[in-house]
């Protein structure tokens, strides 16, 4: 079974910048869709942006959309997500996910997902 880990998260100040890393092992991140979901308490997991490394699309959010982008580094079998201007509300445990099978629309969407990672923690507080 494939396994996800995330990595990058951390605490940062109003309108700084993290990235965050998403690895698979034993798997080859590339023939999956790949997506960033972010969770906090008392609300449902939503996705945050989507990346079909078959056909290139990719799917944000409204909420993060020109702040945040996210791209795959073929080379060490990761898919990132940088992240910009961030804002207290983008404290919350953000997870790797991914799927062979969907779109990156259907993905971030309606949580099409077949694999999670365990989770990061983003906290944007000054």
């Amino acid at each position: 079974q494939m396994q996800l880990l995330e990595s990058g998260g951390g605490r940062v100040q109003p309108g700084g910048s993290l990235r965050l890393s998403c690895s698979g092992s034993e798997v080859t991140l590339n023939d999956y869709v790949i997506g960033w979901f972010r969770q906090v308490p008392g609300k449902e997991r939503e996705g945050v942006s989507c990346i079909n490394s078959r056909d290139g699309n990719t799917y944000y959010a409204e909420s993060v959309k020109g702040r945040f982008a996210i791209s795959r580094d073929s080379t060490k079998n990761t898919v990132n997500l940088q992240m910009n201007s961030l804002n207290s509300e983008d404290t919350a445990v953000y997870y790797c996910a991914a799927d062979r099978f969907t779109s990156a629309q259907s993905m971030c969407r309606f949580r099409v997902v077949s694999a999670w990672g365990q989770g990061t923690r983003v906290t944007v507080s000054s």
